[in-house]
């Protein structure tokens, strides 16, 4: 699976261009599945609104509005109580999973949960994050962004990447996400980490880790 880790989407020219590159066709030829689940978990973000908006294609951030063949809809905490020969095919023939921001560790949880993480590493796909739907890939977030808090507690991640991510760096709307409070950040984590603002992206493919920026991003070495 291929892996195209955003801080707020698709927003760029360089990030278009990446993501075409990891495309076998066409975007006007891919089908999409997106991925809300993370919303729901995020006091700011959803469900509501900006659940809507996102799904329908409607927010600031470009992910389901970018000419795809066809977009659905995969609710991770709606797939245990269906059987897996429901949603298991779908997922298979679709080129594209759209996952969007959110809580990281409400996302973690429900796609443990729901299966999707066991069947994401056999998937020819390409994977696109959006801040927390990035976060969800590395082997823990930090404490700084734990919110939603899973039954074991902690902060560990998938772990499909061997690093973590610190996006949104030095957003005007959220002071916190500072360089400064970047570097605090990947202390606490002790791996390597990113911190990426909204015009950069990570692409990851066969265990290549590309920076694909037309803005600022910091990279951190315990």
């Amino acid at each position: 699976m291929k892996l195209l880790l955003t801080s707020a989407g698709v927003n760029n020219s360089s990030i278009h261009k990446a993501l075409v590159d990891m495309l076998d066709k066409p975007i006007a030829e891919c089908s999409a599945l997106c991925i809300p689940t993370a919303m729901y978990g995020h006091p700011w973000v959803g469900p509501g609104v900006k659940a809507w908006e996102f799904i329908t294609g409607n927010s600031e951030n470009p992910m389901v509005d970018l000419g795809w063949k066809s977009v659905g809809i995969l609710e991770l905490t709606a797939l245990p109580s269906i059987g897996k020969d429901r949603w298991v095919p779908l997922v298979k023939e679709t080129d594209v999973l759209l996952v969007s921001g959110g809580d990281a560790l409400f996302l973690n949880h429900w796609m443990m949960e729901s299966g999707l993480a066991d069947l994401l590493p056999s998937l020819n796909a390409v994977y696109v994050g959006m801040s927390a739907g990035s976060m969800v890939m590395a082997p823990k977030i930090g404490e700084e962004f734990v919110g939603w808090r899973p039954p074991a507690g902690g902060d560990a991640a998938l772990g499909f990447v061997d690093f973590a991510l610190f996006p949104h760096l030095g957003h005007e709307l959220l002071p916190d996400n500072t360089l400064e409070n970047a570097e605090k950040w990947a202390e606490g984590v002790s791996i390597p980490g990113y911190a990426i603002d909204d015009q950069t992206a990570i692409k990851v493919n066969e265990g290549t880790v590309e920076m694909v920026s037309e803005g600022k991003w910091k990279r951190f070495i315990p």
